[in-house]
């Protein structure tokens, strides 16, 4: 199991700054975050190639974002989240085959995207008609050998299961994200796991609060200052035989975020040794 975080898909020099940062920390892996589709290039897929070659960093997963607008609450995010807006539908099944695509002249199997608002009722048209985008999605990604996880978090755990039995695709996965459960008012992580569980490829170590109105998310806060028992989510995912990546990610900016990240990451480290045992970071 190797601990990571985020690293943001930038142009070279960025790129190369930024991945000083994450060795010099102690980090060798991280998850690519990537908004941009004009870097999604072949020559930007060989440059980033040698990057990651030469500081030693493992890309565990591809973070593929989509056009458009996007708010990230419970209102417009219905309306301009994922591939859930059908307006918005035919251009994103392009961007997440675009940066898949791209994912794979890196070696990368594993993308992940918020799909949005999945409609909770299995009658609603626009459910059946979201799935066809996601079987779309998910043939494509097929063909490159890769999987398409679903970051969790603006979907019921059972909606996002009904979604995966009515897509029928087996290269559907989760990117657990263990705060976005909470924030989105949606479930408790640990619990999800009963749900879900098999279907978790990659994590998203992240603590957070429930909303407290019916229009904003939860507050995201520092691990161990939240509503995430990581002790109990740990455990269930030892039970569960996972044994993957862990990617730290700390929503803000600044000075404030690497020293969170490092906080949260000598108090994984030691929960994890604790619960998976002796080689579990190796």
């Amino acid at each position: 199991m190797k601990i990571g975080t985020c690293v943001t898909l930038s142009p070279p020099e960025e790129l190369r700054a930024s991945l000083s940062v994450l060795r010099e920390n102690g980090f060798d892996s991280c998850q690519l975050m990537a908004w941009e589709p004009a870097l999604w290039t072949q020559e930007n897929a060989a440059g980033t190639k040698e990057l990651l070659q030469e500081y030693g960093v493992t890309v565990s997963a591809f973070w593929c974002g989509w056009e458009g607008p996007k708010v990230w609450d419970f209102y417009d995010g219905q309306l301009t989240l994922g591939l859930v807006p059908p307006e918005y539908r035919v251009q994103r099944i392009r961007n997440l085959c675009d940066g898949a695509d791209f994912a794979r002249l890196l070696g990368i199997t594993d993308v992940v995207t918020h799909m949005g608002f999945i409609p909770e009722n299995p009658n609603d048209p626009n459910f059946g008609s979201f799935c066809v985008a996601v079987r779309t999605v998910a043939e494509h990604l097929k063909g490159n050998g890769q999987f398409l996880l679903f970051e969790t978090g603006q979907e019921s755990p059972v909606t996002l299961l009904r979604c995966f039995e009515r897509v029928g695709c087996d290269n559907l996965g989760v990117n657990l994200d263990t705060a976005n459960l909470i924030l989105y008012g949606k479930a408790n992580p640990v619990d999800a796991l009963d749900v879900f569980g098999r279907y978790v490829r990659n994590l998203h170590a992240k603590d957070g609060l429930y909303p407290v109105n019916g229009h904003d998310l939860g507050r995201e806060t520092r691990i161990g200052e939240g509503k995430v028992d990581f002790r109990a989510l740990f455990v269930r995912l030892h039970e569960l035989g996972y044994d993957s990546y862990v990617t730290i990610e700390r929503e803000i900016s600044g000075g404030q975020q690497l020293r969170d990240i490092l906080d949260a990451k000598a108090y994984l480290e030691k929960l994890i040794l604790e619960i998976y045992g002796g080689n579990a970071l190796c």
